[in-house]
């Protein structure tokens, strides 16, 4: 069996990204390959970070093995981790990469871990082209891309970034597996009163931590159109502001929304999730732009419809009057977008959701890593 290193973050860190790769761990364990990961002792300085904490205090979702090690902003330290994973002698490398603030610390280690070795590096990229562009973003992601043999992406606009960088190394597009970790649904009604959510309306989901280009905005503006359903729906948001949130309250007292909206402005813990998904009728994703989203396996998993907006990779993978509606990221759309979904019902869409879901399943990333 081939022995296999995860490069990248995970648990005590939270996150998305740590999310996945404990998953990922698991489903390498669980077909039998000896697995470890080699995590972020410090991921972000604290001046980078936008949110309250990097860290977890839930249990390890996990018992593989897990170095918290990297540094990502001490190259003695890269040397020396680097070292580390040459001498543990992986066959495969699985590194993540998704910004490139990262690219020098990632592009170095794999270098000092891949020297005199027979170490393939196999890359599952989130993204190649940052949403929130910087000064060095493409030195530190063309340093970064050097360093692997082999790529996966989980939409069709990341793998086009990435062939603008790089247009000969092996790639295959694999879509994001679905999140089941978070135990199983619960009713409505019991998630319902265990939130504190009112349990007649229709309950609208926008879920994880909240920038820009998520559109939060583009939704809170189109729910000031919808006056002729007032009472009739809830929207509940439920993830951390990363950035200042009196843009959004000042959007909220402008169009007058505090009946239509409740706010559970806080990271949402691991045991916490199954609670929200299950609590809603509809997951909605009014992104301005995007590659793919860790929120939509999410949806798929508790098997509830989405609205998403016809950006990046999210009409691909939500079927449009299949597996929930697709619009454009504008107010107005995402208004109409909204009064379709009110007069079909959830129910309309269950067939397809269950049908969609069987294609994301974690073996097939597993057997794409190591078909490499």
């Amino acid at each position: 069996m081939k022995k296999i290193i995860i490069l990248g973050p995970a648990h005590p860190l939270r996150g998305g990204i740590a999310m996945f790769n404990n998953r990922l761990a698991n489903a390498f364990n669980d077909a039998g390959y000896p697995i470890s990961i080699y995590s972020f002792s410090l991921q972000y300085p604290s001046f980078l970070f936008p949110g309250k904490t990097q860290f977890s205090d839930g249990p390890s979702p996990t018992t593989v093995p897990i170095h918290t090690v990297v540094n990502s902003i001490n190259p003695l330290n890269w040397i020396k981790v680097g070292n580390r994973i040459r001498k543990d002698k992986p066959d495969i490398i699985v590194v993540r990469f998704w910004l490139p603030f990262m690219g020098p610390a990632l592009g170095t280690i794999l270098r000092i871990a891949q020297k005199n070795s027979n170490a393939r590096v196999i890359c599952i990229a989130d993204n190649i082209i940052p949403h929130e562009k910087k000064p060095g973003d493409k030195p530190f992601t063309k340093y970064f891309l050097k360093s692997c043999d082999a790529f996966i992406t989980m939409s069709a606009k990341v793998m086009k970034d990435l062939r603008s960088f790089d247009s000969e190394k092996p790639a295959k597009l694999v879509e994001h597996p679905l999140y089941d970790n978070f135990g199983d649904p619960v009713t409505a009604e019991e998630a319902r009163r265990h939130l504190k959510l009112p349990q007649d309306n229709t309950i609208l989901l926008f879920f994880g931590f909240i920038r820009k280009y998520k559109g939060l905005d583009l939704l809170l503006e189109a729910l000031s159109l919808l006056r002729e359903r007032r009472g009739e729906f809830k929207l509940v948001i439920a993830g951390e502001f990363y950035e200042d949130p009196k843009f959004y309250m000042d959007i909220m007292d402008e169009y007058g929304l505090k009946e239509e909206v409740i706010l559970h402005n806080h990271f949402i813990p691991d045991s916490e999730v199954r609670y929200y998904f299950s609590a809603c009728n509809a997951v909605i994703q009014p992104y301005r732009n995007a590659t793919q989203s860790g929120v939509t396996p999410l949806a798929y998993h508790f098997e509830k419809p989405m609205i998403v907006t016809d950006v990046g990779g999210l009409a691909s993978i939500v079927p449009d009057g299949i597996a929930g509606i697709v619009t454009h990221p504008e107010p107005k759309a995402i208004a109409d977008a909204i009064r379709t979904f009110l007069a079909t019902g959830e129910e309309a869409y269950l067939t397809g959701l269950r049908e969609e879901k069987k294609k994301y399943g974690w073996d097939r990333m597993v057997n794409t890593i190591v078909s490499f």
